[in-house]
């Protein structure tokens, strides 16, 4: 099937629509005999899917013996489509994500063991993306990509307030990472500490994700297929987490203030 048949199928033209359209974006103007020879629409359809396609604004139809079929641009028309279709998913993500945020509010055991750096970090930028206030960090290692997919989604929620503390360096693939450069270079709260192996991420004093992997001989490289992340939305657990984070940020403040 021809790509731009297929894509105009999915944003809701019917074959003919759709095969109609393309065709008249080579023809500019022509009559339903016309387009009919030649996209290989029977003539006795032409018409119903040209008067569907004015209808759905796009063409439009010039009066006269025979009428006339002008295309209009499809810079304007599908740029009013992807407005359309963004906004009706935005609208679907919303009503969605609040059946499942209610959802998972009724479950009675809310930990749930992940596996797959891929999962991990999806998971990991959709608790930023429900965090209301503050984003509080530990970040022992990094995986493939994780450190770009942490940074857009911090910079899409530019009101929360974000504390990380990190290792300076980490390693992937036997290169070196420079942790504290990645997210300041970004204008992102980092700080340098002394943070094992391990990588924790709490929302709100709400929810946490605890991640662990086991490295290489050497200690320098993840092992991604080892990875697990331990998701937990005990609030408790999480607001005890919190707390300790905090209170090793201010014990931090206090040292940097003494050494001034």
């Amino acid at each position: 099937m021809d790509e731009n048949i297929s894509v105009l199928k999915g944003i809701g033209l019917t074959m003919y629509e759709a095969q109609a359209y393309v065709t008249l974006t080579s023809l500019i103007q022509a009559t339903a005999e016309e387009i009919s020879k030649n996209s290989n629409i029977p003539r006795s359809k032409i018409y119903d899917v040209l008067k569907k396609l004015n209808e759905k604004h796009f063409i439009e139809i010039e009066d006269g013996r025979p009428l006339t079929y002008n295309v209009k641009s499809p810079v304007e028309v599908l740029s009013l489509e992807k407005e359309r279709l963004n906004s009706e998913i935005d609208d679907t993500i919303t009503r969605l994500t609040n059946i499942y945020e209610n959802g998972m509010s009724q479950v009675q055991a809310p930990i749930w063991r992940i596996y797959g750096v891929d999962k991990i970090i999806n998971q990991e930028v959709e608790i930023i993306k429900r965090a209301k206030n503050t984003v509080n960090m530990r970040i022992g290692f990094l995986f493939e990509g994780e450190g770009e997919a942490l940074i857009k989604a911090f910079k899409s929620k530019r009101s929360l307030k974000v504390n990380i503390l990190a290792s300076p360096k980490c390693h992937i693939n036997n290169e070196e990472i420079d942790i504290i450069k990645m997210f300041k270079d970004q204008d992102i709260n980092i700080q340098k500490a002394d943070i094992p192996f391990v990588k924790v991420l709490i929302s709100d004093s709400k929810e946490m994700m605890h991640t662990y992997t086991k490295f290489s001989e050497d200690k320098r490289n993840v092992i991604p297929e080892t990875a697990i992340g331990i998701w937990n939305k005990y609030e408790d657990v999480a607001k005890n987490y919190d707390e300790r984070f905090e209170n090793q940020l201010e014990k931090m403040k206090k040292k940097k203030n003494k050494s001034l």
